[in-house]
């Protein structure tokens, strides 16, 4: 099966948080609402500089990923 990068995920016990779930190495679950991430991945082998670099763009892109598809509901 072919999963794509982000799925937004909801939850109704926590009916505040904004989930989104990245499904590519580094694998992780991100609330938007206070942006704690919780990594799904053991990441105590990586490069922590270029980890940092590529955590910080992924979730960048988790957060137009939200938009966008905030957008296409509106529509």
């Amino acid at each position: 099966m072919e999963l794509p990068k982000f799925l937004l995920a909801d939850n109704t016990d926590y009916a505040d948080s904004i989930f989104i779930l990245h499904t590519e190495f580094p694998r992780f679950i991100i609330n938007l609402v206070d942006d704690e991430v919780e990594w799904l991945e053991d990441l105590r082998d990586t490069e922590e500089d270029e980890l940092q670099n590529e955590v910080i763009g992924l979730i960048q892109q988790a957060e137009e990923f939200y938009d966008r598809e905030m957008k296409r509901y509106e529509e």
